[in-house]
Formats: C-alpha cells, sequence, structure tokens
C-alpha cells in the first residue's frame, strides 16, 4: 500500500508540470483570442474609415453585386486591423510563455523581438500597398488600354489588395525569425545558405501564388522576397558570429 502510494504520488509530480504548462498555454491563447476580438470590434466601429481612407485616391467608383458583398469587406478591413494590433500581444505572451525555460540574458535579448516583429509586420503592409500594389494595379489597368469600360467590385478589389499586401506582412517577419532561431541554435547561416537554391524556388512558388498570372507581377514580388532571404542570411550571419563569440 505505501509502494502504491509513492508511486501514485512520483506519477502526480510528474504530471502536474505538465498540466501547469497547458494551463499557462491556455491563458496564454485566451488572452490573445480576447485581444483580437477586442481589436476586431474596434476595427468595425472605424471600418468606414478606413475604407474611406483606402479608396480616397481610387479614381473609380466600387460597386457591389450584393449586400453580402459589404458585409465582407467589412469583416475583411476590420480583420486586418485586428490582426495587425494583436500581433505584439501575441508575441508578448509567447515571450511570457517561454520566459521561465529562458535565462536572465536570454530573457532580455528575445524581449527586444517583440516590437520588431510588430514593426516589420507592419512594414510588409506599407510595401505591400505603397509599392507592389499601385505599380501591379495600374499595370494591369494598363493593358485594358480603354478596350474595356473600368468597373471594380468592392469585393474582387479588396481581395487584390489583400493578395498584395498581407502576404508581405507574414514574409518581412523572415528576418526575425531567422534572428531567433539562429539566437537558440535551431539554425545557422551555412545552413541557410546550403538550401538557398531550394529556398528560392519556395519564395518563387509563394510568388507566383499570390500575384495575378502576368510577368511584371511575378517580377515585382519575387525579387523583394529574395532579397528577404539574403538579407535573413546576413542577419543569421552576424547573431551566429557573435553567439559563438560569447560562448
Amino acid at each position: 500500500m505505501v509502494l502504491t502510494f509513492v508511486k501514485e504520488k512520483q506519477l502526480y509530480d510528474q504530471e502536474m508540470p505538465l498540466m501547469d504548462h497547458l494551463n499557462e498555454l491556455r491563458k496564454r491563447l485566451i488572452i490573445v483570442a480576447v485581444a483580437l476580438i477586442v481589436f476586431f470590434v474596434l476595427g468595425f466601429v472605424f471600418v468606414q474609415d478606413i475604407y474611406r481612407w483606402m479608396v480616397q485616391d481610387l479614381g473609380v467608383k466600387l460597386t457591389i453585386l450584393g449586400p453580402t458583398d459589404i458585409l465582407w469587406v467589412y469583416f475583411m478591413l476590420a480583420g486586418v486591423f485586428a490582426i495587425t494590433l494583436t500581433i505584439p500581444v501575441f508575441a508578448w505572451q509567447t515571450w511570457l510563455f517561454v520566459k521561465p525555460a529562458l535565462t536572465p540574458k536570454e530573457r532580455k535579448v528575445t524581449l527586444s523581438y517583440i516590437p520588431a516583429t510588430f514593426i516589420l509586420f507592419v512594414l510588409g503592409l506599407c510595401f505591400g500597398y505603397f509599392v507592389v500594389l499601385p505599380i501591379v494595379f495600374h499595370f494591369l489597368i494598363g493593358l485594358g488600354n480603354d478596350m474595356f469600360a473600368t468597373m471594380f467590385t468592392t469585393e474582387k478589389y479588396f481581395r487584390f489588395v489583400l493578395h498584395m499586401t498581407l502576404p508581405f506582412a507574414v514574409l518581412f517577419e523572415l528576418p526575425v525569425i531567422v534572428m531567433f532561431l539562429t539566437r537558440i541554435g535551431l539554425i545557422n547561416p551555412y545552413a541557410l545558405q546550403k538550401v538557398r537554391k531550394y529556398a528560392y524556388f519556395v519564395l518563387v512558388v509563394v510568388a507566383v501564388s499570390i500575384t495575378p498570372p502576368d510577368f511584371i507581377s511575378d517580377f515585382l514580388v519575387t525579387i523583394p522576397l529574395l532579397l528577404l532571404y539574403e538579407i535573413s542570411i546576413s542577419i543569421s550571419k552576424f547573431v551566429y558570429k557573435k553567439r559563438e563569440n560569447s560562448m
């Protein structure tokens, strides 16, 4: 009986840390979910202002084919707004979750990734919206060359905007992800160089997938993605050397 009690006590002690981790993870996920919902509601409140700002220089009046198109645009704009503002909350909660397993020095270093994650996400959105989108949009419109009456539905236009911006916001996170993984020793610049040709192939496939079916659009999206990969390798080299010197 005593032996059984001891075994049960050992099993309980082993399970408690796991249960604590799961409870902590659930707590962090709930906070992120609540933040996402709050920011979504906030975005929904200001969705008309966001819409007017985005179409002020468009030059054409967007049309809708049904009432649900309006709702889709509202949800899409509020969703992107919510995701953008939730990024730092998600990064902060992730850091709090892994914090107990980090040394004081690692905590200080990894804490700096939180603002970098948000800044790069916003930079990716801005790059897609202010640089890539106008070039691709005007090029595609120019192909018509007075052959067609120009009329855009609201849903199709904003789907196009979404395809030209959100992928860049995600892919602009590549440098900070590479920096973090190099810092904790999961990857190194030599491995990134070794798989460069495969990474290029994947990035080209991604670029072709998210852009309209024309060479100019593919080219304008592919080049920044390849540059991002090369920048990530350079960052990885810097972090790797610094990590080696400190060991």
